[in-house]
């Protein structure tokens, strides 16, 4: 892999040299911090365990921190990976990054959330949408073809295939529909003018400023805009009758991590019911993976959307696909 250490990685200060080893845990996450901070300040609350953070940048959503723990497997500096999708998890898990931990708290997960090695865990789920101007859209497109209609031209956002929720889209559509179906739908979009933007929020700017009519983005984001009065909207488009792509967060134990035992509690935290109950009244209106946790307040629960059935454990990170994904739209 290029590229080990993305431009535009924050990275926090550690300070884990200062702190007994029992009382620090090193998170690497690619959850918006805005959000990530409430989870981790009411898990110090209850352990006195202080979470030090890595957060990776909008636009190398995920890709960064993965080329990082890549680099560092030999000397792992990160206890915990949270992700905020499963294909690069999926990714570390095959190139033997992670760990195999069973949290007790994720016994009630469904299987189909969790890999089946033990070696990540899935929760707090968001869904692939189309987003779309209120105000100048009166009939929203409601497949993925329908973004590469002539109606559309040159008024569709996209993020960079190569990153993030983009990237786990793309390479699911590539397992649901095949690989040549799933560029030939990208060229598509590339014909039909579409933009390329730096990331899902950046999509959702797009929409809302009008600058673009729709794009393809995550609910939270939709979520979010909405909360502060943006005129958009959304769409779960259902992919050949077999459903929405919903993608959940991931957590997973670093192998030979530096602090195994407070990571370990931080991930029984992170996958307790109550936790994605958290995560489900935040602005973000992540979806419980759970189907006895209340949802997000007005907005469907995950039993209520037809979900695209996706092998994790086969998707990966194949970069080469992605780097012809990304071809297609930059033609």
């Amino acid at each position: 892999m290029r590229h080990l250490l993305a431009p535009g990685l924050l990275m926090l200060s550690l300070n884990s040299c200062t702190r007994p080893a029992d009382t620090v845990v090193v998170v690497y996450t690619s959850f918006d911090e805005v959000h990530a901070r409430a989870v981790f300040d009411a898990f110090r609350a209850e352990t006195g365990i202080t979470v030090s953070t890595v957060y990776d940048t909008e636009e190398a959503k995920t890709l960064g921190l993965v080329h990082r723990l890549l680099e560092e497997s030999r000397r792992p500096q990160a206890d915990v990976f949270w992700s905020g999708e499963a294909a690069r998890t999926a990714l570390l898990a095959d190139r033997g990054v992670l760990e195999p931990f069973r949290p007790a708290t994720a016994d009630d997960i469904p299987a189909r959330w969790r890999d089946a090695g033990g070696r990540w865990t899935g929760f707090a789920a968001r869904a692939r949408v189309i987003v779309y101007n209120t105000a100048s859209v009166r009939d929203p497109p409601r497949t993925l073809e329908d973004l590469a209609d002539p109606r559309w031209r040159g008024r569709v956002a996209i993020a960079n295939p190569r990153f993030g929720t983009t990237a786990a889209h793309v390479l699911s559509l590539g397992q649901a529909r095949g690989e040549e179906r799933t560029l030939d739908f990208l060229a598509s979009l590339a014909r039909n003018g579409a933009r390329v933007a730096g990331g899902n929020s950046h999509v959702r700017d797009l929409v809302a400023r009008g600058d673009c009519d729709v794009g393809l983005t995550d609910t939270d984001d939709v979520w979010i805009g909405r909360a502060r009065g943006d005129p958009i909207d959304m769409i779960y488009p259902d992919q050949d009758g077999a459903g929405t792509l919903v993608i959940p967060n991931t957590v997973a134990l670093v192998r030979g991590a530096p602090h195994p035992d407070p990571a370990r509690r931080l991930i029984e935290f992170l996958l307790r019911p109550g936790t994605e109950a958290l995560l489900a009244r935040g602005p973000s209106k992540q979806m419980p993976v759970r189907r006895d946790v209340r949802g997000p307040d007005g907005a469907p629960g995950l039993h209520e959307i037809k979900a695209l059935h996706v092998d994790w454990s086969k998707l990966g990170g194949d970069d080469r696909f992605l780097e012809k994904a990304a071809a297609r739209l930059h033609p």
